[in-house]
């Protein structure tokens, strides 16, 4: 199918591929609490870095190559083979394995991506036409080229001739080949559905909202690149091959869409071994393969004994059945193209996290994240379910249609009835997956389930906001509506099952209050790990040296990813306790934790490192560079490149990059706030505020932006016009602790104290428990000689930090002062 990876994210920090734009740990530091605050606090604040939290192998003859710029050079970095063994094409697995074959093709894998021509372009280009606001476009035929004329990057109509056609149901696009290697995807798309579903019709992918030419989510731009976002995923043994100082590509791939290497990997040494060996094989033979992809999945589920109502796998299937799986149904960013089929996901990529704007709070998809990151939370996955036991791998179709897959291990005949689905045998919600797989539509229609499989929870609807499957359904109905009916059907016992939902919202809104019930989600090794990674993530901004030791002790966990989430707890501490937690992970089988451990310990000098890991460190950075480099057309890339330098102190190499971001994406605000701390570091403010004001005039409504030319300006003492700039930050984003907090201190400092107050206090409404405010609303306070007020916020305070002995001090010293 035709999963393009688009951002609607207007504020411009791109979160397609996952990247994790991080910043050094020295800026990332919390501000001290309970002090009196001065102007020259304002200035310390500038060190605001940007930190948004998101963040296939060697061609061989068969090789084909889109390529229109003959003159590419090779690309920055070219990573070693993997394996020894080389791609061969279908044609020669199809030799041996014709019934395999004959299901995979017609399979939306075979479809993946096609040349456009008579029998593969299934939108109508019999002079039909468009219209998008104000832009009409014509979709007709010239000779046996399929074309399209639409806005092009200046703006103006052209002919594009169709190079591909991507994707097959429930909806088309279209690929048009432009200078430099790049194929782009037309944001017009054709609905394959049938005509009495909604379908048979030209649709546009961003309907409620103008995207003209001068917008980077145009058609056009680099968000829309097919050898950027999409071609991994729908070509088999893909290299995107972009060349950083030409800005164009020389892509290749072994076959044009997703055939048997894409899971299998190379099958030359198989095909060999194929031609040499005869029956009977001997006992463990791995018969040339890269990848051994058994799921038993036909054999390995049993009952246990009498009267067992839920199937129990006999022995877990290898991780490598779904790690295959994992790589392109996933939301994710590549740290490599060379990996072996198979390997863990975090060896080749960086999974997202289930965090906003790509999850609800309780971990169901909100964003398109590829269903991988749900089916990591769900009880199927913990119970060792696999993809194969429930879709063919060849026709890529569900085993059984209906409820018949799910009661092959679910048999208690009451599940599939009225008497536990309280509906109308054979409607729609009559159906397992519409109460535990609920489906979201993407891409306007293509509707996907939510692979957490989960209960319904319309009482978490209430509380978090997050979806239910009940009025998912029923529209017109509440969530408490939902509630009720499940109270009458089941009992109320269904509302004391525990939720991580309630922790990860809590971690994301109730600020350091969350910090204990998040400690102990970590820590709870029943819990599923992504949740457990997520829940350390959330943490972060909260780490101080008393939870260190939990930290060191999910440095062992045996997940890759709850790893490299502890590792980013153990970021902020001192380099000693750096180095004594991280460096052994320097070492880590997994490639994303060796590259996260370096990243963490890239400004550690030589001397401060064991000489034993010093090689290791080198050898994990030139990985993470790598990764970086190979994303050289992805800005987010480019500024976590940056990030790196500067944090070893290369400032010229860091401007280099953030200015690399800024050519590829001028609307990309956290590149300019980088560049411009880069000139503050180097005493040089007024190129900092050159680049600020360049910024303002592509993002006028950019709080980032305000809020550091805010920080600029009271370095240049010009303190009305700082102010200003801070107060418009906050009005921008309401919902920044940070920004909220300089603001106040600024008003502070220039003698608008009452202001400061009222600020602070409706922020403390807005935002609650944030040490931030608190403690700035009780120093400002006492200040003013209001102990009363002091200690209302106090408390408050003692609240947000239940274990900081200094608050507790404070509180019992202005008891006694009232």
């Amino acid at each position: 199918m035709s999963k393009k990876k688009k951002s609607k994210n207007r504020t411009r920090k791109p979160i397609e591929n996952s990247s994790k734009v991080v910043a050094p740990a020295a800026v990332r530091r919390r501000t001290p609490m309970v002090t009196v605050l001065l102007l020259a606090s304002v200035v310390v604040l500038l060190g605001l870095w940007w930190n948004s939290r998101t963040p296939a192998p060697s061609a061989a003859s068969t090789t084909q190559q889109i390529e229109t710029s003959p003159s590419v050079v090779p690309a920055t970095v070219t990573p070693p083979p993997v394996t020894s063994a080389d791609y061969v094409g279908r044609a020669v697995c199809a030799s041996c394995h014709t019934e395999e074959d004959r299901l995979w093709q017609g399979s939306h894998h075979d479809l993946a991506m096609q040349e456009a021509n008579a029998a593969t372009m299934l939108g109508d280009f019999a002079d039909q036409t468009f219209t998008y606001y104000d832009i009409t476009s014509h979709f007709f035929k010239r000779d046996d080229t399929f074309v399209v004329n639409t806005d092009g990057p200046d703006g103006e109509l052209t002919d594009y001739p169709i190079k591909y056609a991507f994707g097959v149901w429930p909806l088309q696009q279209y690929l048009v080949e432009f200078p430099g290697g790049r194929l782009q995807t037309l944001p017009l798309a054709w609905d394959a559905r049938t005509g009495e579903a909604g379908g048979q019709r030209w649709f546009h992918l961003y309907p409620d909202e103008r995207i003209d030419h001068k917008d980077p989510l145009h058609w056009t731009g680099v968000y829309q690149n097919w050898n950027l976002q999409c071609a991994a995923c729908h070509s088999t043994n893909l290299k995107k091959g972009y060349d950083a100082a030409s800005n164009s590509y020389k892509t290749t791939f072994s076959e044009l869409n997703v055939s048997c290497e894409a899971c299998h990997g190379p099958g030359s040494r198989h095909a060999d071994w194929a031609t040499q060996v005869k029956p009977p094989y001997r006992a463990n033979d791995d018969m040339g393969l890269v990848v051994q992809l058994h799921s038993r999945w036909n054999e390995a589920w049993k009952f246990t004994g009498p009267g067992e109502k839920i199937a129990q796998r006999d022995t877990r299937a290898d991780a490598a059945v779904m790690n295959g799986c994992a790589a392109c149904h996933a939301r994710r960013s590549t740290l490599t193209e060379t990996v072996a089929p198979g390997a863990p996901l975090a060896d080749s990529h960086r999974l997202a996290e289930l965090t906003p704007p790509l999850y609800h709070a309780d971990g169901q998809q909100r964003d398109e994240v590829y269903v991988w990151g749900s089916f990591l939370q769900s009880r199927m996955y913990q119970k060792g379910v696999t993809c194969l036991d429930c879709h063919d791998a060849h026709t890529a179709k569900l085993r059984v249609e209906g409820n018949a897959l799910c009661v092959r291990c679910h048999v208690d005949a009451q599940l599939d009835s009225p008497q536990h689905h309280f509906h109308e045998v054979g409607t729609a919600g009559a159906q397992c997956v519409e109460c535990h797989m609920p489906a979201q539509n993407y891409m306007v229609v293509d509707a996907r389930r939510d692979h957490s499989i989960r209960l319904p929870r319309p009482d978490l609807s209430q509380t978090l906001g997050s979806p239910n499957a009940c009025t998912q359904c029923h529209t017109e109905k509440k969530s408490e509506w939902a509630a009720a009916a499940l109270d009458k059907w089941y009992g109320k016992g269904w509302r004391d099952r525990p939720h991580y939902g309630t922790t990860l919202h809590a971690g994301a809104t109730q600020g350091a209050r969350a910090v204990p019930e998040l400690l102990q989600l970590v820590q709870d090794e029943s819990s599923p790990a992504l949740v457990r990674a997520t829940a350390a993530t959330l943490l972060q901004p909260y780490m101080n040296q008393d939870m260190l030791i939990a930290a060191r002790a999910l440095l062992h966990n045996s997940d890759p990813e709850i790893r490299i989430a502890a590792l980013g707890l153990i970021e902020p501490a001192d380099p000693v306790n750096r180095v004594l937690s991280a460096s052994p992970l320097l070492e880590d089988p997994v490639r994303g934790v060796r590259i996260e451990a370096a990243r963490i310990l890239a400004d550690v000098p030589d001397d401060q490192l064991p000489q034993s890991r010093r090689g290791a460190r080198a050898s994990a950075l030139n990985d993470y560079i790598a990764s970086l480099q190979h994303d050289a057309d992805w800005p987010a890339a480019n500024v976590n490149l940056g990030n790196l330098y500067l944090r070893q102190g290369d400032a010229e190499k860091a401007i280099a990059a953030y200015e690399r971001a800024l050519e590829l994406d001028a609307q990309f605000a956290g590149a300019y706030v980088n560049l411009a701390d880069v000139h503050r570091a180097l005493d040089q403010d007024d190129k900092g505020e050159q680049i600020l004001r360049r910024g303002l005039e592509q993002l006028p409504q950019a709080a980032d932006l305000h809020h550091v030319l805010g920080l600029l300006l009271v370095r240049k003492a010009d303190t009305a016009a700082a102010v200003a700039e801070l107060e418009v930050a906050v009005q921008l984003s309401p919902d920044s602790v940070r920004y909220t907090y300089v603001y106040a201190v600024a008003l502070h400092s220039t003698g608008q104290t009452d202001k400061a107050i009222k600020v602070l206090r409706e922020a403390d409404v807005r935002l609650p428990n944030a040490p931030d405010i608190l403690g700035t609303l009780v120093s400002l306070y006492r200040e003013a000689g209001d102990m009363s007020a002091a200690l209302v916020y106090a408390r408050k305070l003692a609240v947000a930090l239940p274990d900081d002995s200094g608050v507790k001090r404070l509180v019992l010293e202005l008891e006694g002062a009232k």
